[in-house]
Formats: structure tokens, sequence, C-alpha cells
């Protein structure tokens, strides 16, 4: 047996012992594993809780080949969906077998037959709402950009299979890569942690200097340096950087530093075209007799800044068809050199050096007084407030900063659309909006609502649900807020730790009442907007993301 195969194995059988509701039913332990493996997976490459990747399962009959489907947010005019498929040996825990080439064909012809908005094509309840929903963005101009995630407990697929890929992509073009993620690849991802000690040969002179109690040094590094540093060590130089790799094709910033490197005649150039990277560290030594080029030692190194240009760089090179890389292309380098009494500082340089950026800033603001204030108010209520991403614990009384924002900007800021389609800015531009003058009570309220609504969605208890739940669930959320205020006749600013729970019981008694209501009261807007004639998947999807469909619906009930 491989180690990390058997760690993983024992992780699968956890979640399939403690998660049985999110697999698929009946008494199949290896299509149970299978799902459950799919599962931990998707939550290890999206970074996602494994209850939030429950959401993302599709598998099943008619599922096209797609065991699970993330669609993330549009940005620069592009979006990009995760495609899983995974294949998992129950008996076979030696790590040794290929991922199928049978499998590895037909994945590659999945994709053309999905995103082709005019392909009719059979699909389960639980991935067509998705595939229109994509369907509708690619309608309405937008571009995907996909990532085939391929996971097995095994090797990686046959050079017969690459090739059957290599002609994919040459028909898709740079809008469709192919990966391979495996037990190994979980493991080093658990393993993170573990602290780095490294030495990076800078180029040319150097400037170092001692700053109340910290030191400073500012270099020039080849590029060659990173990707042996990378290649080295890989995402762990990464853990305390708030910027997620988003890959080759997902970022017009991140494309451009490729072709740069790629283009000899522009590549002795690509020092003035970068900001560089910022790294800290416990401690950093030097030969301070040497003049130039210095071997720099560095403890504990991260990389706070810069992430995505270290890994491009590192991808870029290490590329087979790139050919070799001018001697000359150089990077800015800055580190850091802070006790552990700095870690506040850590934490505001962080944010400086990320934020223009807010690809997850939740991170970053998780040591705000506000939120500091809601864990402590939420505390009071009985309930654990989850500031940050990789804090443990979950259950009915643990609510997360994420589920908050996007529950309290869709409830009582009463923008749905916002809080479903632009969930990157929840931390970002739009957190004034969102927490200014937010009190523990309020956000509790909204977080159960919402979290009500959501399990309805998942598992409705009507018989005949209605086509457009699937994308409802914010506005369902806001109108049942309107009502639960309307009834108790307060505003949302009235809620407190004084009458949060008799809030709480009026929801919890009348929440099937109120849900019932809410999904007539769209299904009057749509109604109103569309008259009688049947709505397609990909109009609905499309039309929930419009802001509009707010005064459709006060309109509709005027």
């Amino acid at each position: 047996m491989d180690v990390n195969a058997g760690i993983i194995d024992q992780r699968v059988l956890g979640i399939v012992k403690d998660h049985p509701d999110w697999l698929p039913p009946g008494n199949d332990l290896a299509m149970k594993k299978s799902a459950a493996f799919v599962l931990l997976c998707m939550s290890t490459c999206l970074e996602m809780t494994l209850e939030e990747s429950a959401e993302l399962l599709t598998e099943g009959g008619n599922d096209a080949g797609v065991d699970g489907l993330h669609i993330g947010e549009v940005e620069d005019s592009e979006f990009l969906v995760t495609i899983f498929q995974g294949k998992y040996k129950i008996k076979d825990l030696r790590g040794e077998a290929n991922f199928p080439e049978n499998d590895v064909q037909k994945v590659a012809g999945t994709v053309q037959v999905l995103f082709d908005p005019y392909r009719k094509v059979a699909l389960n309840e639980k991935i067509a709402p998705k595939i229109e929903e994509i369907r509708s963005l690619i309608y309405d101009g937008y571009i995907p950009i996909v990532r085939v995630i391929l996971c097995n407990n095994g090797t990686k697929w046959t050079d017969q299979a690459d090739n059957w890929l290599s002609e994919a992509i040459k028909d898709y073009g740079d809008k469709v890569s192919f990966l391979h993620f495996n037990h190994d690849s979980i493991v080093h991802i658990l393993q993170r942690n573990k602290q780095i000690n490294a030495t990076l040969t800078l180029s040319g002179k150097a400037i170092v200097e001692d700053m109340n109690y910290m030191r400073v040094l500012v270099g020039r590094v080849a590029v060659q340096e990173i990707q042996r540093l990378f290649n080295e060590h890989g995402d762990n130089l990464l853990e305390r950087n708030v910027r997620r790799y988003l890959g080759l094709h997902t970022n017009r910033v991140n494309t451009a530093i490729h072709n740069t490197l790629r283009n000899p005649a522009e590549s002795d150039k690509f020092y003035f075209y970068n900001n560089g990277i910022t790294a800290v560290c416990d401690r950093f030594d030097y030969n301070a007799f040497q003049q130039s080029d210095y071997q720099v030692q560095l403890k504990n190194v991260q990389v706070i800044n810069g992430g995505q240009t270290c890994k491009t760089i590192q991808e870029t090179l290490n590329d087979a068809w790139t050919s070799v890389v001018d001697q000359s292309a150089y990077l800015l380098i800055r580190v850091y050199q802070l006790a552990d009494t700095h870690g506040e500082l850590v934490q505001d340089i962080t944010y400086a050096t990320n934020s223009q950026n807010p690809v997850d800033l939740r991170d970053l603001r998780s040591n705000d007084e506000v939120q500091k204030q809601l864990a402590l108010g939420m505390s009071d209520l009985g309930y654990t407030y989850k500031r940050h991403r990789e804090e443990g614990g979950s259950g009915s009384s643990v609510i997360t900063s994420s589920v908050v924002a996007e529950a309290v900007l869709a409830i009582w800021r009463e923008r749905p659309h916002q809080a479903k389609f632009r969930r990157k800015e929840h931390f970002g531009k739009l957190y004034g909006d969102i927490f200014k003058e937010l009190n523990a009570s309020q956000a509790l309220l909204a977080a159960l609502i919402f979290r009500a609504v959501e399990n309805e969605r998942k598992r409705p208890t009507t018989a005949a649900p209605p086509d457009f739940l699937p994308y409802a669930s914010h506005y369902i959320a806001m109108l049942i807020g309107r009502k639960l205020l309307a009834n108790r006749s307060i505003t949302s600013d009235g809620i407190s730790h004084l009458n949060f729970q008799k809030l709480i019981q009026t929801f919890e008694g009348r929440q099937a009442h109120y849900h019932a209501e809410a999904t007539e009261s769209l299904r009057k807007a749509l109604t109103f907007c569309y008259g009688d004639r049947n709505v397609s998947l990909q109009q609905l999807a499309a039309t929930f993301r419009r802001g509009d469909l707010l005064e459709i619906i006060d309109g509709s009930q005027s």
C-alpha cells in the first residue's frame, strides 16, 4: 500500500461515515467512496470546506462524465469553470494505476458539447442548472476558461491519452487546460505548513538596511532562480499569500508575464515591466564581504506578494515548448526580516501589498475591529463566528464570515444579485456597504435565514419545486427578511440582542409560510416579465443576474 494513498483512503472512509447525506443514496460503497474522493479533491483544489464542495457534486446518471463542477465569477469578460472527473481504486491502494485512457478521451470531447449553448443534451437535475447558467453567460458574450481536473488515487494518464488531449487543446486554443490531481497532490497540500528554509542567489548589487529593529533587503534575482525555488518548495512558499494562483489562462496579467518571458525581444525588459515580489522571513544571512551576487540564506521564508508572478514564471520556464528564456530576465525582490513579535505588521504588509486586487480578502479583513466584534457578539448568542477561511470546526452553531457577507448583502442591504455574482468583492469594494454598523444579531439572523433557504434549495420539501429555485436563493432570502421584519413591525436597524430570540422564534415558526410567499412573489415577477410562455433555464439564469429584477418584483406586487 502506498502511504499517501492509505492516508487519503482513510479520509475518504471518514467522509462516507460522517456525511452519508452528501453522497449518492444506496448501499454501493464503491460509488460512495468515489464521490467522497471527488469531494475531497474539490475541497483541496478550490480551498473550500467539504460542505461547500458537496454542493458541487454532479455525478449520477446523465452527468456527461462530470463528477463535479464549479463556476467562477466574471472577470475581464471571462469566467473560470472547473470540471472534476474522478476515478478511485477501491481495493488497489498501491497508487500505480494510470488514469484510464478511454475516460480521458471521453472528457476531451465532453467540453465542446457542454459549452455550446445550442447543443441539446440530457442532463440530471444536479448538473443541468449549472450548465445552463454557463450557457447563459456564454450567450451574453462572456468567455469561459475551462480547467478540467482529472483525479485518481494513482498515476497520470498514458502517452496515448496525452496525445488525445494535445489534439483537443489545438481545437480549443488556450481556453481549456487538463490537469492531473491525485492522492500525492492532496497530501502535499495538507502538509504545506512546513517551515521553509531556502537559499536564493541575487544578481548584481543589493541594498540591506536595519529599520526599527527590522531588516530589509532589496535586490535583483534571475527568473531562473524563482523557477528553481518553486520547483523545490512549490506552493508551500505561498502559505501566507492571500492571492492564490489563478492559472495561466485565467488572468490577463499572468498571460502578459508568460508572453514577455517567451519573447526574446522583450524578456530582458521583464524587470521593468513587473512590480516584483515581496517575501518575509525570520532571518536572512549573506556574506557581507562580497560586493554583489549575494547568496542569501532565508529562514522560514514566505512569499506574501507576487505569488502569481512566481507561479507563472515557474510554469512558463517548466513548459517544454518554451524556448530558453534570456538569462537577463530579472525580477525585483524585497525581503523583510521580521521577528515573531511583528505578527500584526506581517498582516498589515500583506494587506497593503495585495489589496489592489481583491481576489480573496477575507483573511486580510479577519482582524478588523468589526470582525472581532461580530465574533464576540455571536459567542454571547451561542454561536461560533469563523473569521478565517482555514479555522477548524463545523456544525449548525458555526457561522462563517463569507456566509454572513453574502446573507447580509442579499437580505438587509437588498442586493441579492451582488450577493451571488460579486462574491470576490464582498471583502473588497463592498466590504463597507456590508459590514458598516453591523451587529452580531443582524449578521446571525441573516445567516440563519440564508442557510434555511439554501437547505430548501438543496433538498426541496415541496413535491414540485419551481424551475427557478436553483437560481433564486438570494432573492427568496431577501423577501423572507422583508416579511419577517414586517411581521415584527421593525426595520433591520432595530435588530439587536434584545429581540433576537423572538425574531428567530417567529422565523422558525413561519419558515415554510415565508418561503412559499417568497416563491410565489418571484413566480408573479417572472410572469410579469415573460407572460405565460415557457422560460428556459438559460433565460432564468440570466434573469436572476439582473439588478432590475428587484424593480420587477416590486412592480408585480403593487
